[in-house]
């Protein structure tokens, strides 16, 4: 087809337009005439073939993306959609990424899976077997209601099978899947359609019963990879450096894969393009929606389907990858003349070459969308998108927040630490006496009530090293980090309501709830302790610390209640009565915890750690660091409870405290000289403490296969060390590398599957 190079189009008028489409021979004199006249439409009466009680037609503005280079093709791409600038953005974005060699994209064999569902089987581990047996029988007949399909290299490929357990009332359930490749239909009748012809088999086979038999829209065995890679040259916007713009991007990208409620609209963003390109084309975008936000939230955790970073060389690479199930034939193209032109117009050949499209069409769209947000007014734009993120890692409540931004900005210092000076500024109050030991801290505020709803927050944590010999009286290094859990309380007339909505936490403590949760009789005995277990009030909880991460999320929740709970109601507490109360509330969560969490839930700073023993106060000392270390923390997506772990290394003691206080005492060396490498700045030295203290928790047998994953990448990327932190059994690890290779080894975890996010110790 013609170059998709048509400068000063959008000056044209729609007639000149069209006209220079049919001079390039884009579009047919038919097709002209149809587009001018307005035949292309569909009216009423065909309308009302296609779907039922029709009682007109729907239009909407079909715009081309212009300048798009994707596999060293050139192409014109149609797009139906209502909401402006969406054209306009991805034709920019798609001229910037040509000039820097253009988009490749990949996309997989199109394979389609149909469910079968069978309940009330006699015996699932049998019946998995036997249907396993019989693939190649299944596999036949399905075909054989095909032929045609099979005939064109598609057809039904393999079979799987899932057990599920036991249903509520029809026994044991277990779901045949049948994988079918549909060339370049959509096939989802073809699917329906063997899955009908293999049921009254897979009864025979399995000794159950068929119930729904449908395909599935979680596409992921049509997955599309997109990727483009841009010098930092090209990013230039006037007097900025396109190492500045390159660098906002990349944070933009980051706030996506750390926040939810970003990522939502960020992937928002891309289907803009993506369902545009799907509609012009006829194609089910509402099953490529949700194929898109299941494969974004595939980990356990909504995020960002696209990756920003900078490679070696300093060039900025987009990734995008998502499911994308199309169709080049059948009903919907033969039936409207509109997506004929379109498919006209895009030249295609196959359902894996439009997919290949709409992979690089989402990821201009991305491009296009966070490169506004982070450079519109570039200093003022991204500095105040970094502020915005850092306020709210910091725990600004709404009322701090504005004000801690403008404060950041204006300082120039845009760091989680400053954020949190300025929030203990914001509600400085008396300071209270310096702790055991002598050694003198910053002055914290005494907790007071001021009015309605009112909220304060407790901080997330990583063990740097000493995990789990903590427990048994050693030293360990913990730091805070950049997340945590922000409560308010509002007092009203009965009964004490909790809410966390992200945890799906919904609970009135008036009413019975069975066997009581740890989480009831926690907010239970804050409210008693705090002499206000009779008094009404509503509790609304905001984690932003993953929850059964071994980072600290329990304790970080205690101490927001606790402050919160306290200001609503006008009650005095010093830090020090703040974290001993989340530590009797840790006893509830995790039976024998070390303290250490609800110390740095409470004060928020890199500390030296060893508990209470029956010869001594707890020590706790603030560390300094020469430089800020930077860290990467990677999630393996594995839920863990600490209890459960602690508990499983106290039994192995038991059998064995000789061997094991052994152990413990290699790591309170590996804790005690850490403190030395931080002081020094020294991540070389702190990276060998680290991968030591690794080898020795493995000994104890808390890590897990997704952690040692996880540390190897991390490693191989360039981390100095690597090591799991909390209480293992899954959960979180950390890593420390110098400034030129953090990202790098954060990216390279992401690519692996896994989540991850950078944050830095320091005093």
């Amino acid at each position: 087809m013609s170059h998709s190079r048509i400068p000063q189009f959008y000056k044209f008028s729609v007639a000149d337009r069209l006209r220079a489409l049919l001079e390039r021979d884009v579009i047919s004199e038919t097709e002209y005439d149809m587009l001018v006249d307005g035949t292309h439409l569909l009216d009423a009466d065909k309308a009302d073939r296609l779907i039922e009680n029709v009682i007109g037609a729907f239009g909407l503005p079909m715009g081309l993306g212009l300048n798009f280079s994707i596999n060293e093709r050139d192409y014109l791409i149609p797009m139906v959609v209502e909401e402006p600038s969406i054209i306009a953005a991805v034709s920019s974005a798609a001229k910037l990424v040509r000039r820097a060699g253009g988009f490749t994209s990949t996309a997989e064999r199109p394979m389609l899976i149909g469910q079968i569902q069978v309940v009330d089987v006699p015996h699932a581990a049998h019946a998995k077997q036997a249907i396993l047996q019989a693939k190649e029988e299944i596999l036949n007949l399905a075909n054989s209601l095909h032929p045609n399909m099979v005939a064109r290299g598609g057809g039904a490929q393999d079979v799987e099978v899932i057990t599920h357990g036991a249903t509520a009332g029809h026994g044991e359930m277990l779901v045949v899947h049948l994988i079918v490749d549909t060339r370049d239909a959509m096939g989802a009748n073809l699917v329906n359609t063997m899955c009908e012809g293999a049921a009254p088999l897979i009864e025979k086979i399995s000794g159950g019963e068929v119930f729904l038999r449908i395909l599935s829209n979680l596409t992921d065995r049509a997955l599309v990879r997109a990727r483009c890679v841009i010098p930092p040259s090209l990013l230039e916007a006037g007097e900025y450096a396109g190492a500045k713009v390159r660098d906002g991007i990349i944070l933009a990208n980051e706030f996506a894969e750390m926040d939810p409620y970003r990522a939502t609209t960020h992937n928002k963003g891309i289907m803009n393009g993506i369902d545009a390109v799907a509609i012009a084309t006829g194609n089910d975008w509402r099953a490529i929606e949700a194929a898109a936000h299941a494969h974004a939230a595939r980990t356990g955790r909504y995020r960002s389907l696209t990756r920003w970073y900078a490679d070696d060389a300093g060039h900025l690479v987009g990734e995008l990858e998502l499911p994308i199930k199309v169709g080049t034939v059948g009903g919907q193209v033969e039936s409207n003349q509109a997506v004929k032109i379109a498919h006209r117009v895009l030249g295609i050949e196959s359902a894996a070459e439009l997919a290949e499209i709409m992979g690089a069409v989402g990821l201009a769209q991305n491009f296009a969308a966070i490169k506004a947000l982070s450079t519109h007014g570039i200093q003022r734009g991204h500095m105040t998108l970094h502020a915005r993120s850092v306020a709210m890692a910091a725990g600004a409540t709404e009322a701090q927040f504005d004000e801690v931004v403008d404060r950041l900005i204006a300082g120039g210092d845009i760091k989680v630490w400053r954020a949190r000076e300025i929030l203990t500024e914001l509600d400085r109050g008396p300071s209270v006496a310096p702790r055991a030991g002598g050694a003198a801290r910053r002055a914290q505020p005494e907790i007071v009530g001021h009015g309605d709803a009112v909220g304060d927050m407790g901080y997330g944590k990583i063990i740097v090293l000493g995990e789990h010999s903590v427990v048994y009286g050693r030293h360990a290094i913990a730091a805070p980090i950049p997340l945590n859990v922000r409560a308010e309380v509002r007092a009203q007339a009965e009964q004490i309501d909790l809410l966390i909505p992200r945890w799906g936490v919904e609970m009135r403590f008036s009413e019975p709830h069975g066997k009581i949760s740890s989480l009831h009789e926690s907010i239970t005995l804050i409210a008693e302790r705090l002499g206000v277990a009779d008094r009404g009030m509503r509790i609304d909880v905001f984690p932003r610390v993953p929850r059964a991460n071994g980072l600290g999320a329990s304790a970080a929740l205690a101490v927001a209640v606790i402050r919160a709970m306290a200001r609503c109601f006008d009650i005095r507490l010093s830090e020090r009565e703040i974290s001993n109360l989340a530590f009797d509330v840790e006893k509830i969560a995790h039976g024998t915890p070390s303290g250490i969490d609800n110390t740095l839930a409470t004060f928020g700073r890199p500390i030296l750690f060893q508990k209470e023993n029956p010869t001594a106060r707890p020590e706790i000392r603030d560390l300094a660091t020469a430089r800020p270390i930077p860290v990467v923390i990677g999630l393996s997506g594995v839920a863990t409870l600490t209890a459960q772990t602690v508990g499983n290394v106290r039994a192995a003691w038991r059998k064995s405290p000789g061997r094991y206080e052994a152990i413990f005492d290699q790591i309170d060396g590996l804790a005690l000289a850490g403190v030395d490498a931080l002081a020094r700045g020294d991540i070389a030295e702190l990276g060998d403490l680290m991968n030591i203290d690794h080898g020795l928790l493995n000994a104890l047998q808390v890590s897990s296969w997704e952690i040692e994953e996880l540390v190897e990448i991390a490693r191989t990327s360039g981390a100095l060390g690597a090591k799991l932190t909390g209480g293992g059994g899954g959960g979180a690890m950390i890593a420390v590398a110098e400034d030129d290779k953090i990202q790098a080894v954060a990216s390279a975890m992401r690519v692996a599957g896994y989540n991850s996010f950078i944050t830095e110790i320091r005093s």
